[in-house]
């Protein structure tokens, strides 16, 4: 039976959508920038090695890089132009990481001439999982992890059912909502492929009724066809997690600390397909991505389709960046991170990129003492107790934390800490119990 009701969640909140500055526009490229910075490590899991010089021309869609083992993509050039050099670059996180940096020629077409025919319907499911790490896809969704891992099915499991996530709950977040809308048989061309690979009979996609345009698209890309099925899913955050979703459109349970796998089914995001549904054909590489450029302090933004390694400073001055910024944060405001830096690339787990002004990023800075109203159980979509988490971050309790009250079943949606009248920071705490138990456990 499904506790949460018919295509419903009632655990999660109502956050102000702030989606309109982008939705109804179109998807536009991004100028190539005057130098490309492309990091060898843009997925979980262990780095690309360079298999080009400095010095060296590169076309557009070439192979720059080789996946290093299984748990690892390749990379290829997103533009025509010359290796100016081989060198640590600035990341995210704050470390410096190996990079390709190219600098694109400013007279080239910049048309892929990499890529040949491949027909997916003659390829076995262990050659699509070749074929899918040779595009170097990875999830799109921001999670960047390997997409040709997900579709090996772990031994004793069987898949039965595909569950495309074209949710986007996330505040201000609009790509995955304009690839449903402009890319819908790509999305599908994907999801049947990724069907062979797992052997599911059947696939399922779960939209936020909050978006009638990507439904009607691709319902109607999906007409005649019985083997997917489009559905209407409340909107609500986080609705878009793949714990609930499958709880939601499938009345399953992921156990905890499971695998998808573990309940039959594997989940994708749909820009993920998307990119699968185009390239796999065409034996292509992942060279760009549909980004989401937003915030009050851009005049211009917008979904842009946008080279990987372009430097953020450079997409950020295209999209009209006023000296009113405060804060800059890959992601949205929910589960993104701030960044400190605008020379750091753009990579494949990009999903967006906001940039507020001090009037969103005002807020008071004084936490109170927890006063056990219970509105962060209330909300807590796992059924968590973040109440009593959060006192045992605190007291530095961090193996308990996991061993004996489900700290790795947080997925980090922020809803607790939303919701707190005491402005605690709940989902930093465990963020960091999480780092922090995952290096003892390296150090042991």
């Amino acid at each position: 039976m499904n506790i949460f009701g018919t295509k419903r969640l009632w655990r999660g909140i109502h956050v102000p959508e702030h989606k309109d500055q982008t939705s109804a526009l179109p998807i536009r490229r991004l100028p190539f920038p005057p130098l490309l910075i492309v990091p060898l490590s843009q997925h979980a899991g262990k780095p690309a090695k360079a298999i080009v010089r400095e010095g060296q021309e590169v076309g557009r869609g070439e192979p720059i890089a080789e996946a290093d083992g299984f748990m690892s993509v390749p990379m290829h050039a997103p533009a025509t132009g010359r290796v100016e050099r081989i060198a640590p670059a600035p990341s995210a996180k704050g470390d410096l990481s190996p990079a390709i940096y190219i600098k694109p020629y400013p007279g080239a077409s910049q048309e892929v001439l990499y890529g040949a025919d491949q027909d997916i319907s003659s390829m076995t499911p262990a050659e699509i999982v070749s074929a899918v790490q040779a595009t170097g896809v990875v999830g799109l969704g921001g999670a960047a992890f390997p997409t040709h891992v997900k579709l090996r099915v772990p031994e004793g499991k069987k898949i039965d059912t595909v569950l495309v996530n074209g949710c986007e709950c996330e505040p201000y977040l609009t790509t995955d909502h304009r690839v449903m809308v402009e890319y819908p048989k790509q999305v599908l061309q994907g999801a049947r492929i990724v069907m062979r690979a797992v052997g599911a009979d059947r696939a399922v996609v779960g939209v936020e009724d909050n978006k009638p345009d990507a439904l009607a698209a691709l319902r109607e890309a999906n007409a005649g066809r019985t083997d997917i099925s489009i559905e209407a899913v409340a909107a609500k955050y986080p609705q878009g997690a793949e714990k609930m979703l499958v709880k939601v459109l499938l009345g399953r349970e992921i156990p905890s600390g499971g695998l998808p796998s573990d309940a039959g089914v594997a989940v994708f995001n749909v820009a993920t397909l998307a990119q699968i549904g185009d390239l796999l054909p065409n034996r292509q590489g992942l060279i760009e991505r549909v980004v989401t450029l937003t915030g009050p302090a851009l005049t211009k933004p917008g979904n842009y389709l946008i080279p990987l390694g372009t430097p953020l400073r450079w997409a950020l001055e295209q999209a009209g960046c006023t000296s009113k910024a405060t804060s800059v944060i890959l992601g949205g405001p929910m589960m993104g991170a701030s960044i400190g830096s605008f020379d750091i690339p753009l990579t494949k787990g990009v999903t967006g990129v906001l940039v507020l002004t001090r009037n969103e990023t005002e807020a008071s800075s004084h936490i109170y003492p927890c006063i056990h109203c219970a509105a962060c159980v209330n909300v807590c979509p796992i059924h968590l107790d973040p109440s009593h988490l959060g006192l045992l971050a605190k007291k530095e309790r961090y193996e308990e934390m996991e061993s004996t009250y489900h700290l790795n079943d947080c997925f980090e949606c922020g809803c607790c800490s939303y919701v707190c009248p005491a402005h605690i920071p709940l989902v930093q705490y465990f963020r960091v119990a999480k780092q922090l138990n995952r290096e003892e456990k390296a150090r042991r």
